[in-house]
């Protein structure tokens, strides 16, 4: 049941790691868009008529279209990315309301289509027609796919997304939206918030905001409130080392928007998920109360963030709906950490006994078969004589990768070392022996499969630091 549920949970991550791939290279679009409508609309800080008159093109034409054109490219490169932008362009043409969802779906079709096309042909072109055949092919399967999206697909995902706004209005109306934080809340600690802030929530929220102004949709899953509650609890009440890391956590969940930093927090007590959904019910309540929303997608949910884009005159509302939902948090999990029977730190000793238990019991086959696999794949790879550059791989948990990837880069320049470090989608990484690709533990086979030829360091935590400091001194 166990390894169903693992397996369960792991298809969404990598079903939530596609969709938000294709949405997270693109954010600056959107937060840009967001930013121009909270200045320079006749409400704005700002008003601008010219400027203003930038919002509807990039909400319509540009952003459906960068969408349609990433997932095109994760699917079949550049050649792919082309055709999903023809595709997306017959859906812009083909509806009235902006198709970012549309999008989403008709990218990665429609370079899908054509990688399916390129390999039936494979080897049956005439030498010297190579380039003809393919550029036909992809012009004539451009056109076919535009017009279809323009008479067939476009009106369809217009309907389909009709009736999402409808069942988003419904509870809106009947004041029952908080109850999408039992949905929300834990699929966020499952590592599918990006998905669920851009892919779900985001083009329903920039539809609202397009007609309204503002849009309650934005501040669901970005709402810090429910985490900085969690955080507290341990800060004031927990023990070990949960209790020392707390406080830093604090500050980079609110300030820095890195909500995957208190998942972990939750995992370790599982109960503490009930905080998390009270803290956003009662959030949501508190936003539909005083009528307060975004002007645009928050990205990170960082508190510096929210209120940028936080409309005049909702800044008290704003703070009210993130002020109740920590203290709700915090209070029940003040409530579960104190009476918990199970200390939530696990000491080095019991950490020993574990570790020896583990190496006498007989490991499942699955499981041998998965190691063996790890040796195998790590023997075929050497640590490089030149490294090029070190990318944090990872699948949906941007937040800590780009945090790991700064604390390697600190250290490295401690060391005085110049090494390019950077964090990415791991279908988006490109293959060179020269690079040093670390990756999270349950990520690590499907890196090593993916890139055998360059060498991998598996961590069980990027914020983790020893892994880091052998690093540097096998570099130096």
């Amino acid at each position: 049941m166990l390894k169903k549920t693992n397996k369960i949970r792991f298809q969404l991550q990598q079903v939530g790691s596609y969709l938000s791939g294709m949405i997270m290279p693109n954010i600056g679009a959107f937060i840009a868009w967001g930013l121009i409508t909270a200045l320079f609309i006749p409400a704005g800080w700002f008003p601008n008529a010219k400027i203003a008159a930038l919002i509807e093109p990039i909400m319509v034409y540009l952003l459906p279209i960068l969408i349609g054109y990433t997932g095109g490219k994760l699917v079949f490169g550049t050649r792919g990315a082309v055709v999903a932008t023809l595709a997306t362009t017959g859906l812009i043409v083909g509806a009235e309301m902006p198709m970012l969802m549309g999008a989403m779906v008709m990218g990665p079709v429609a370079a899908w289509l054509l990688k399916s096309f390129d390999k039936l042909i494979t080897g049956k072109v005439p030498t010297g027609f190579e380039m003809l055949v393919n550029n036909f092919s992809a012009g004539v399967m451009g056109m076919l796919l535009a017009i279809t999206s323009l008479f067939a697909v476009g009106p369809a995902m217009e309907y389909l997304n009709g009736l999402m706004v409808n069942g988003i209005n419904y509870l809106v109306h009947h004041q029952l939206l908080s109850l999408i934080s039992l949905l929300v809340e834990p699929g966020k600690v499952l590592f599918l918030n990006n998905a669920i802030n851009h892919v779900a929530l985001g083009p329903l929220g920039i539809e609202q905001a397009t007609e309204t102004g503002k849009s309650i949709l934005f501040l669901i899953e970005a709402n810090p409130g429910p985490g900085l509650g969690i955080l507290l609890a341990y800060t004031f009440f927990g023990v070990g080392s949960m209790k020392q890391t707390a406080p830093g956590a604090v500050i980079i969940q609110l300030f820095g928007g890195i909500h995957e930093i208190y998942f972990p927090y939750i995992l370790m007590k599982p109960a503490l998920i009930l905080s998390a959904i009270s803290g956003g019910i009662v959030g949501i309540l508190t936003f539909s109360l005083f009528n307060v929303g975004l002007v645009g997608p928050v990205s990170p949910g960082s508190i510096l963030a929210i209120l940028t884009l936080t409309p005049r005159g909702d800044y008290l509302g704003i703070i009210a709906g993130i002020l109740t939902a920590a203290t709700v948090s915090f209070s029940i999990s003040v409530l579960i950490i104190k009476f918990s029977k199970v200390s939530l730190e696990i000491d080095l000793s019991t950490k020993k006994q574990m570790g020896e238990l583990k190496r006498v019991s007989k490991p499942s086959k699955s499981e041998t078969e998965t190691t063996n696999e790890v040796k195998n794949l790590k023997q075929t790879s050497e640590f490089p004589e030149i490294v090029n550059k070190i990318i944090f791989a990872y699948d949906v948990e941007i937040g800590t990768s780009a945090m790991g990837a700064s604390i390697l880069r600190k250290k490295m320049q401690e060391a005085g070392m110049e090494i390019e470090i950077n964090h990415a989608l791991i279908d988006q990484i490109s293959k060179d022996s020269g690079t040093i690709i670390i990756t999270q533990q349950e990520l690590t086979l499907q890196a090593l499969k993916k890139f055998p030829e360059s060498y991998h360091i598996s961590v069980v935590s990027f914020m983790k630091n020893m892994e880091y400091d052998a690093l540097i001194k096998k570099l130096s």
